[in-house]
């Protein structure tokens, strides 16, 4: 049986080959942690402290990473102030800005989607285990 290979909309199957820049921009944005720093800085700048405080699990060295990753990816800009100690802060650029309207819209979407999704997910796992299903995790109580 052949699947047709049919262009993808807006040639978004680009991301997914290895040689598209975009690839490691996509892995940059939705890692672990890349998506908590760009949806924290939606709303202004902050610093390196006030995001390691807002995201619960981060260690430093990953905050780091993902912080210089996204700079160098051009989606935020790091600004330090020439002052003792010296005050750093993280801010969406522009492009950013452009990635962050559709990231915000998936936020939301999870924010109110998040009681169905762990019906579900308690039913898979249920259903995985051979335990019957409950009542609570059926589909008609999700949409409810």
């Amino acid at each position: 049986m052949s699947v047709s290979k049919g262009p993808a909309p807006l040639g978004a199957a680009e991301v997914f080959q290895r040689i598209c820049p975009g690839r490691l921009v996509l892995d940059h944005i939705a890692g672990r942690w890349g998506v908590r720093v760009m949806g924290l800085l939606r709303d202004g700048p902050l610093r390196f402290y006030e995001l390691r405080e807002s995201i619960d699990g981060v260690s430093e060295k990953m905050l780091t990473q993902t912080l210089r990753n996204l700079a160098r990816d051009g989606l935020v800009e790091r600004t330090a102030t020439e002052t003792v100690p010296p005050r750093v802060s993280y801010a969406l650029t522009e492009l950013g800005q452009g990635v962050v309207r559709p990231l915000g819209d998936l936020l939301l979407w999870l924010s109110s989607h998040g009681p169905q999704i762990a019906a579900a997910q308690r039913a898979h796992d249920r259903a995985s285990l051979g335990l019957p299903a409950h009542p609570a995790d059926e589909p008609s109580a999700r949409s409810a």
